[in-house]
Parts: structure tokens; C-alpha cells; sequence
């Protein structure tokens, strides 16, 4: 019953939603009627409906339901859940500083963030949560796990955990929660001889700083000769930042962005307001599909600029801003207010979200939809659909058996023991594994719980099924079907040796991260990175550098 008290609401919000897309034509006339409609409606249900009606829970639906269909970043925030929210612009919030993670239906520490209250006390990846405060935590989700983590700086929490592969197995801490800061910048150095690399995670009120310290610090080392910018799986966040981030490669007043909201009068130009650090010394940025937002905005900003010269793949595309107005009981309200033209003067959005299918969804802008559009030197570059590099880096196709060793834990596990029974490692840049860690980590597998995806067995199932049901089925087919089958039949101590070195990329960081943290990871990750591979070849041809960011001779 409720559920259908649900769909009417949705119903009567769908059209009030078309209804006040076409007030823009049809005056205010249309959006208060529709607005008496929808009360009238609501109205009734609570006075005459047989049923009790939960009036937050249909209300919070119909809000949803309605801001669904305007675009994904649009969205209601309730004076409850503006605490994440916050922690994204920010970057700060107050906690003991872990990230946690779902698992067998029980939440376990995953990694502790290096100096923060749980990493001081002696939480370690691998506890699983077991009590917080006297309360069990057993078979609770991680957002309500973390609610009770979190807490205002200064106040204690207790938390009890089981550690594996350790003789006293149920440990409990004391941990006084601190102000936690997300780190934009997790790693940046020395890589590759001669190139100066810095990551940056997200686009927050000190990512601007960092980056610009970071810079800073890169070019008082006499090593360094280039730049790689690493915004790579960077979602965005602040436009603000971005802005500064660029001024930090390109001259004072220089412009990065233009945004255009509804309305002729709605447009606003963003111009670099700083003296920059460095508008001469080659720079690479590096992407992916995972890049979006401010991130595009660097990314795109400095190609339209021939700044940098781009690597990796495809950005995400998102050319949507979002700014918030306060809502009556402390709610906030995310809204699209404009779009942003980056200095090329092109969009890159990817989806249009105001012209949609007959089945309502919205699609992608076909390439061949697109339009060209001139960087400063006159290269061609297209809008719609977000940055595209100016190197493309392809990486091999993902193996299935070493998606199974980590996405079932296999790797996780092996390092949690590895950790608890080995003090210490060499650093990042030298730790490797050896033939000694890489056959005890095979031994570490029970080939009786290895879940492996039966891919070529369902394959081949299916194939059997078309050849019988197309008539080709026979003795003779099925003698070698049989073949095939017993071919295929996996064999684990022979795929974990065809893969050794896709494996032990992924184990070698998990190791690390116990001993080195985030910034160990990032090191590890480094050493053998396609994507930074491809940029320092370029990096280290001047000629190649310039030729890229010029305009090819007709």
C-alpha cells in the first residue's frame, strides 16, 4: 500500500516537473497551479488515506524523485547529511581517521590515515569492528559504522576490534577523535631521474596551497627539469581552486573559465589573479574516464592554453556548476546554475540532460554531434564529451583471475598476515617481491574457497546450446567440445604463475600500504605506471613536447 501512496506522489512531482519547465514560456501561473495540485493531492492522502502515512519518508521520495529527473548533481541535502558534504569543501572533518570498508556483512579497518587517532592508538587494516562504545557493530552497515566513529574533536570513543593472524585476537581502544584533513596532495617528489610529480586527489579549500608548496619545493631541486600533474580518478570539487591551480602555470589575468547560467545576464569570467611559479617549464597532466569536473577545468584549461600536453584517457565530462541555497529547517539545496566554456570557448559536458530519450534516460553526445574548436596555438580540439588527450594511453585488457584475487581479498588478507608477522620492509621505491614472498602468498590460497569467474566454462555452455540448436551438434562436434572443455579447465598454480607480475603489482601495495601508508602506495604505484611512462618519454623530448602543443602543418 505504501509503496503505491509512493508512486502517486512520484507521479503528481513528474508533473509538476514538466509543468515548471515550461513556466519559462508560460508564466508563474503554470508553477503555482501545479503547486496547488500537488498540495491538494498530498493533502487528501494524509487525511483520508486507510493507512498511516510517514510523511518524511513519501515527502523525501517525491523530493528525490523530482530532482532525479533534472540532472544527478542537483539534490537535496537534509540538515543530517550536511556533515559530508561540508567534509568535501573543506576538507576536514573531526573522527578517529580510518577508512573502513563492507565485507562478509561485517566492517573492517582498511587503511588507518598515517598520524591520524586511529594509526596513533594501533588500529590496523585487517581489524574487524566489533563493538564501538560498548555497542556491537556486527552486521552493520559501514555509513552507520562511520556515524559512530565520527564525532566532534576532543571526545573519546571506544572501539573493539578482532585481529587476525595474532595470538590475542580482541583488542579495545581508547581513541580520541581529532580533526581529521583529507589530504589533496598525498605524494609528491623526485620520479623518473629529472621529473617533478605531484598527485592531487581532490579540489577542496586547501588543494590550491598545496599544490602551489608542492611546485614550490619541486623547483628548488636541481633535478627536476619537468612537471607531471596527476588528476587521474580526481572527481573535482571547488571551481575557486581549480582557478588557482592553473594560475599557478599561466601568466596574471589570464582566463580559465567562463560560466553561463540561465539568462544573458548570468555569465561570469574567471581570470588567474596571482603572479604565477612557473608559465615556461614543460608540464604533462595526467587523466582518466574517473577526471571530472574542476579537474576538467585544469586539464582542459591548460590544453585550450598549450600549456601541458595531456595524457592518459578520456575525461569524465562534466560542465555542470553547482552552487547551494538554503532551504526552510536548516535543509540545503544543490542546484545546477550554469554551465562553463573553458578559454577554447568549448563545452564539455557529455550528456545533455534536457533533451532525453522516449524512455526518459539521458545519453551521451555522439562524437559526431560535436564541434570544433581552437586552442591558442590553433590546434583543433572538440567539445562534448569531455578532455580528450592529446596522447592516449591503452592499457592492457584486465585479467580475470587477478580481479578475483582482489576483489575477493586474497591479496588483502595475505599482506594483513604478512604485516602481522614481518616488523619491517624496505622503503617503497626498493621493496619488491621475492620469489620467497610470492610462493608463500601462493601457498597463502585455498584453492578449495578461490572463487574463480567461470567465464570460458559459461562460454562454452552457450556455445554448446547454439550448436545443438542450429543443427551442428554431433558426435564428432561434441567429441571436441569435450577437448575444448578439459583445455579450459583452470589450473590455479599455473594461472598464478602465467600472472605473476600483474599480481604482484597489486600485492606489492598492499604490503606497502601497511608500513608506508597512502603516500607509499602512490610511490609504488608509480614505478611502473604506463601513464607516467608515456609522459616522461614526452618529457624528455623537448622536440616532441613543442610539437605536440603546435598546430599541425597543413
Amino acid at each position: 500500500m505504501r509503496k503505491t501512496i509512493v508512486t502517486i506522489i512520484i507521479a503528481v512531482c513528474a508533473v509538476t516537473i514538466f509543468c515548471s519547465s515550461a513556466s519559462t514560456r508560460s508564466g508563474k501561473s503554470a508553477i503555482s497551479r501545479n503547486l496547488n495540485i500537488f498540495n491538494s493531492i498530498y493533502k487528501e492522502l494524509q487525511t483520508n488515506y486507510v493507512d498511516t502515512i510517514d510523511a518524511d519518508k513519501s515527502m523525501r521520495t517525491a523530493i528525490d524523485a523530482m530532482l532525479m529527473n533534472v540532472d544527478p548533481y542537483t539534490e537535496y541535502i537534509s540538515e543530517e547529511e550536511q556533515d559530508e558534504f561540508r567534509t568535501i569543501s573543506s576538507g576536514e572533518y573531526a573522527g578517529i581517521g580510518s577508512v573502513i570498508m563492507q565485507r562478509d556483512g561485517n566492517v573492517y579497518i582498511s587503511e588507518p590515515q598515517e598520524g591520524a587517532p586511529a594509526h596513533k592508538v594501533g588500529l590496523r587494516a585487517g581489524d574487524l569492528i566489533m563493538a564501538i562504545d560498548g555497542d556491537t557493530v556486527l552486521g552493520w552497515k559501514s555509513d552507520k559504522v562511520s556515524e559512530r566513529l565520527k564525532g566532534q574533536a576532543g571526545t573519546k570513543v571506544s572501539v573493539m576490534v578482532k585481529r587476525p593472524y595474532v595470538a590475542d585476537s580482541i583488542l579495545t581502544f581508547e581513541i580520541t577523535r581529532g580533526k581529521i584533513q583529507v589530504d589533496p596532495v598525498p605524494y609528491y617528489g623526485v620520479i623518473r631521474g629529472d621529473i617533478g610529480y605531484i598527485g592531487l586527489t581532490t579540489f577542496n579549500e586547501n588543494s590550491a596551497q598545496d599544490v602551489k608548496d608542492a611546485l614550490i619545493e619541486l623547483k628548488k631541486d636541481p633535478r627536476v627539469k619537468s612537471i607531471i600533474l596527476d588528476l587521474r580518478n580526481n572527481g573535482g570539487g571547488l571551481l575557486e581552486s581549480s582557478i588557482k591551480i592553473v594560475g599557478l602555470f599561466v601568466p596574471k589575468n589570464t582566463e580559465v573559465l567562463r560560466t553561463r547560467g540561465k539568462g544573458v545576464l548570468n555569465e561570469k569570467v574567471y581570470k588567474t589573479t596571482s603572479k604565477p611559479i612557473d608559465t615556461e617549464i614543460p608540464l604533462a597532466v595526467l587523466i582518466n574516464n574517473s577526471t571530472a569536473s574542476s579537474a576538467e577545468i585544469v586539464s582542459g584549461a591548460l590544453q585550450d592554453l598549450d600549456r601541458a600536453v595531456i595524457i592518459g584517457g578520456r575525461s569524465f565530462g562534466k560542465g555542470l556548476v553547482q552552487s547551494t541555497r538554503p532551504l526552510p529547517y536548516n535543509g540545503l539545496l544543490k542546484v545546477t546554475t550554469a554551465k562553463y566554456y573553458i578559454p577554447s570557448g568549448r563545452l564539455i559536458q557529455a550528456i545533455d540532460y534536457s533533451r532525453r530519450n522516449a524512455d526518459g534516460s539521458a545519453a551521451r553526445i555522439p562524437d559526431s554531434l560535436t564541434n570544433v574548436f581552437k586552442t591558442a596555438n590553433g590546434r583543433e580540439v572538440r567539445d562534448g564529451g569531455g578532455i580528450t588527450p592529446d596522447i592516449k594511453v591503452v592499457y592492457p585488457e584486465g585479467n580475470r583471475l587477478v580481479y578475483n584475487i582482489v576483489m575477493n581479498h586474497w591479496a588483502f588478507d595475505y599482506a594483513t598476515r604478512f604485516a602481522a608477522t614481518t616488523p619491517s620492509i624496505p622503503s617503497p621505491q626498493e621493496f619488491v617481491i621475492t620469489d620467497s614472498i610470492y610462493n608463500d602468498f601462493k601457498k597463502f590460497i585455498n584453492p578449495e574457497k578461490f572463487k574463480y569467474d567461470k567465464v570460458c566454462e559459461m562460454g562454452l555452455a552457450e556455445l554448446r546450446k547454439v550448436a545443438k540448436n542450429e543443427g551442428y551438434m554431433n558426435d564428432s562436434v561434441e567429441a571436441q567440445f569435450d577437448i575444448l572443455e578439459k583445455m579450459l579447465r583452470h589450473n590455479l598454480e599455473k594461472d598464478l604463475d602465467t600472472n605473476r607480475k600483474a599480481i604482484s603489482e597489486y600485492l606489492a601495495e598492499e604490503i606497502i600500504v601497511r608500513y608506508y601508508y597512502q603516500k607509499g602506495q602512490v610511490i609504488e604505484g608509480l614505478r611502473s605506471d604506463l601513464a607516467v611512462d608515456s609522459a616522461a618519454s614526452v618529457l624528455h623530448d623537448a622536440q616532441k613536447y613543442k610539437s605536440i602543443l603546435s598546430p599541425a602543418k597543413k
